[in-house]
């Protein structure tokens, strides 16, 4: 019987995570529709030295999946909260893809 448990429990735990990981939204996907709007190709439309290049990240000291996952998540300045919006599997996905866009500079994937 105990036996039965632990394996309808371990069955419904992968269910679980493996369903979370399926309705998580692509990054490009997140970015186009959540971000875009201000921060065109990593640019800022509102405040130019805040973009999302290598260089300001690196200035601002947002170096760090941590770093820009917790200012997508608070905003800051002129920036809303996104935390309220977005689950925070999409925001550690747009976090990582800040980075490694800013890591290209901003080149479309070949």
């Amino acid at each position: 019987m105990l036996k039965r448990l632990l394996v309808c429990c371990l069955v419904v735990s992968v269910w679980l995570s493996t369903s979370a990981v399926a309705w998580a939204e692509p990054a490009p996907q997140l970015f186009d529709v959540n971000c875009a709007g201000c921060h065109p190709n990593g640019a800022n439309i509102i405040r130019r030295g805040k973009n999302l290049k290598q260089k300001a990240l690196s200035r601002h000291g947002y170096t760090s999946v941590d770093a820009i996952a917790t200012l997508i998540t608070n905003g800051k300045g002129l920036m809303s909260p996104y935390d309220d919006r977005l689950s925070e599997d999409d925001i550690i996905n747009l976090a990582n893809y800040v980075l490694e866009q800013a890591a290209n500079n901003w080149q479309p994937a070949k």
